[in-house]
């Protein structure tokens, strides 16, 4: 691909992303999924004119994309918000993780496609999105109710079993020749995220000192030449790059210089995000996804059924109305950028070609219905009124006006 047609084809991916967007907001809809419908309108798969012709062409921009979507993550994750929750949010975000990415584990196998691709479709169908989900809660005006306090809390939790979850899924997808080799793999992944824990942990002052500048151009400098040699480090280590940028931006949240660091990588995280998101919208192949929509509604179905359950257990700790736990159930239903992290390394592991038209449909089918139930979340209330207990108005509770979780976190400041 020449100079000229690189130049096009970014600025045309970024012009292309911002038209659908705008579009899609007027009526209500969350960008992710307009993103990846712009790629796939405007890719090599579709009918018409084709932007790109290979998706790898922007594959450096949509790696950037990604170490800046998680390094913000990281940025916005506080270790202290977790343990203000107390048992109660731990417990809340364990029995979700536990439905949700059992629930995808068994409906991996279930499928059959292999056992590296249901290790995959669990932690798709297992973690929630909080790019969306923030959105969601900041648009619809909810960031100051009770139970969105503990949708946040969840969300953390999400994230550290992220961390987690990569660092032990990379040697089960890159296939170690035996257990010897996987034990070894992992081995050096978790001392790696070791190391990381502890500069988090202490050496935060440290790093604060080193990163300290009053001019915001070499601070810009600074935090994201960190974040992407921090991604490439660990890719080394056989972790995912996007882990070693979640753990810089937890380090870099935590210092002096972090309110500020939020503030300039937003337009930086935004811009680039897109086009991870158009670029995996090129690698769609509409043609692919007849062949996995019985799998996808399946899956969908099976989401909404999980978050029912959790949403319904986290009402009964926090005594939550039937409103607040349809707001719990539905507002975690979102799936996005996760998910598609997942597809891209499986499909540089070379892991069955089903699963990429699958996790689009997935993606795309959820980051719009989540949003739009989410603000019409009145109607799955009534039908949880007739099977909660006590209190079936639909207002908050005693127990939500004294329980106190965490202040919200991954919110836009």
């Amino acid at each position: 691909m020449g100079h000229t047609d690189t130049l096009l084809a970014m600025g045309g991916a970024f012009v292309a992303a911002a038209v659908l967007a705008r579009l899609g907001t007027r009526i209500g809809l969350p960008t992710i999924p307009l993103f990846i419908l712009a790629g796939a309108l405007l890719g090599p798969h579709t009918p018409g004119f084709v932007l790109v012709q290979d998706p790898h062409d922007l594959g450096m921009l949509s790696s950037l994309g990604l170490v800046l979507l998680l390094f913000y993550l990281g940025l916005e994750f506080h270790l202290d918000d977790l343990r203000a929750g107390g048992r109660k949010l731990t417990l809340a975000g364990i029995v979700y993780l536990v439905l949700n990415v059992g629930a995808g584990l068994v409906f991996g196998f279930a499928l059959g496609w292999g056992t590296s691709e249901a290790f995959v479709l669990a932690g798709v169908l297992g973690i929630s999105s909080s790019a969306i989900v923030t959105k969601v809660l900041v648009d619809l005006g909810r960031i100051g109710n009770p139970e969105t306090k503990a949708i946040l809390g969840i969300i953390v939790i999400d994230d550290i079993f992220l961390a987690v979850y990569l660092a032990a899924l990379q040697p089960v997808i890159s296939g170690a020749d035996s257990a010897v080799s996987a034990v070894g793999q992992a081995g050096k992944a978790f001392g790696f995220l070791l190391v990381l824990a502890i500069l988090a942990r202490w050496g935060t002052a440290l790093i604060g000192r080193l990163i300290a500048t009053k001019d915001n151009e070499l601070l810009v400098i600074s935090f994201l030449g960190a974040a992407v040699l921090m991604a490439g480090v660990a890719e080394m280590f056989g972790v995912a790059d996007v882990i070693g940028a979640f753990m810089v931006g937890l380090m870099l949240g935590s210092t002096s210089s972090g309110d500020r660091i939020r503030e300039l990588v937003n337009p930086l995280r935004d811009a680039f995000a897109a086009i991870f998101f158009f670029a995996f919208g090129l690698s769609i192949d509409p043609g692919d996804l007849p062949k996995v929509v019985v799998p996808v509604l399946a899956a969908v179905a099976l989401t909404v059924l999980m978050n029912v359950l959790s949403g319904l257990f986290t009402a009964r700790m926090y005594g939550f109305g039937p409103e607040p736990t349809a707001h719990v159930a539905i507002t975690l239903t979102a799936r996005g950028e996760f998910a598609l992290i997942l597809a891209t390394m499986a499909a540089t592991a070379g892991l069955d070609a089903r699963l990429s038209p699958f996790i689009a449909g997935y993606v795309l089918v959820l980051a719009v219905l989540a949003p739009l139930a989410a603000g019409r979340s009145h109607r799955p209330a009534r039908l949880l009124a007739r099977v909660m207990p006590g209190d079936r108005s639909g207002k908050a509770t005693e127990a939500e006006t004294v329980e106190e979780p965490p202040e919200p976190v991954g919110v836009e400041r």
